[in-house]
């Protein structure tokens, strides 16, 4: 069962939007890197950043001061350049990744020792979501489930049986008042076979998971405490010394300590066993442009064979070729002749020549560049 918050906690719950932004999106080098990843640039030709859109998404439930984005350390500038109305104590550095719950967790416990018990709710910084109306809907609803002591996610209707994406199933509706559609989570599971997925939507029970959490900092920090307690510690500890003269000294020699691991597996597959996550139905356009494929999902075509242009289209000259995606980020006018399906992203210091099928194996370039040495190109 749910921990259920304090007395009187419901009415004077805030929420807090906190937006993890971490990751090389490794799958859109050399486009992304791990100086500049995905979640900083336009990636959909909209004139803002993944990062800006998922604020700006949020604005119908958390204003700036409510807003707290963890990074590294190393994008901490880019981050305040592109967000400058956010404050810089809402900019949390991570000075090494540790993975998702110890990102989350830092936001939730510093959370906690400003603000007392609030309403938490962590959204990736590098997803494309649409209809922003049908998003806030659900985040609403998710608040509400939240107040009520769940840990909350929403579950993305998947359009078709992806094995790039986890999945969350789904039970009887709960009686959670200001959430109607809000149903009890029966279990979580890691990216299946092509076959399970498809079983999976025939059944009707099964959504994408999205990895969006709205829960109360309590119940977040409490269930850690169980289920990692020494993870748990940690944070508190870097989370009592954030706003003080002693942050630095703490957090060198308490972070590369603290256990690295996501927080579906630290607390959402544990609590959701014991009946403690809910699930709000997200009907809303949701993709978290894994590869050049995906992103090609995403850009409007711009001739009548489905070609993709991401950058300035003058700097692209298409002959017999159908269904190219092309990124002219280096400078230089790109031609492609006679091929279909390709993908070519060409930049000041490197060019990316392969199919849209093969896409998804974009990491093993990565690996083999970092193999060779070339660790500037990473």
């Amino acid at each position: 069962m749910p921990a259920m918050p304090p007395a009187n906690a419901q009415d004077a719950a805030e929420f807090y939007a906190v937006i993890p932004a971490g990751g090389a999106g490794t799958r859109l080098w050399p486009l992304s890197r791990s100086g500049t990843p995905k979640f900083l640039h336009d990636l959909t030709g909209a004139g803002r950043s993944l990062l800006q859109s998922t604020v700006d998404r949020l604005a119908a439930v958390a204003d700036d001061s409510h807003v707290l984005v963890v990074t590294g350390a190393r994008h901490v500038r880019a981050v305040r350049e592109q967000l400058p109305a956010l404050a810089d104590t809402n900019v949390l550095a991570e000075p090494s990744p540790r993975d998702s719950m110890a990102a989350i967790g830092l936001a939730a416990a510093v959370l906690q020792e400003r603000h007392g018990d609030v309403v938490l709710g962590s959204f990736a910084a590098d997803q494309v979501i649409t209809s922003t109306p049908s998003f806030v809907a659900a985040v609403r609803e998710g608040i509400e489930a939240a107040r009520a002591g769940y840990v909350t996610t929403i579950g993305i209707a998947a359009s078709r049986p992806s094995i790039a994406f986890g999945y969350v199933r789904s039970g009887e509706l709960l009686d959670i008042a200001g959430a109607p559609s809000v149903r009890q989570v029966l279990g979580f599971t890691e990216k299946p076979d092509a076959e399970t997925a498809r079983r999976y939507l025939e059944t009707g029970e099964y959504r994408w998971n999205a990895g969006m959490f709205i829960t109360r900092t309590s119940v977040l920090l409490d269930h850690l405490a169980r289920e990692h307690p020494d993870l748990h510690a940690g944070l508190v500890t870097v989370a009592r010394a954030w706003d003080t003269p002693e942050r630095d000294t703490v957090v060198a020699n308490v972070w590369p300590t603290l256990e690295r691991i996501a927080i579906d597996h630290a607390i959402a597959e544990p609590v959701a066993a014991a009946g403690g996550v809910a699930m709000v139905p997200g009907n809303f356009g949701w993709d978290d442009v894994g590869d050049f494929n995906s992103l090609a999902a995403l850009l409007p075509a711009v001739d009548g064979a489905g070609s993709k242009v991401l950058g300035d289209q003058d700097r692209v000259v298409r002959l017999a070729s159908a269904g190219s995606v092309i990124v002219p980020a280096g400078g230089r006018t790109v031609a492609v002749l006679g091929l279909d399906d390709v993908v070519v992203v060409d930049t000041p210091d490197a060019v990316l020549v392969t199919t849209r099928a093969r896409a998804q194996e974009l990491k093993s370039v990565v690996d083999a560049v970092r193999d060779r040495g070339l660790d500037d190109l990473l």
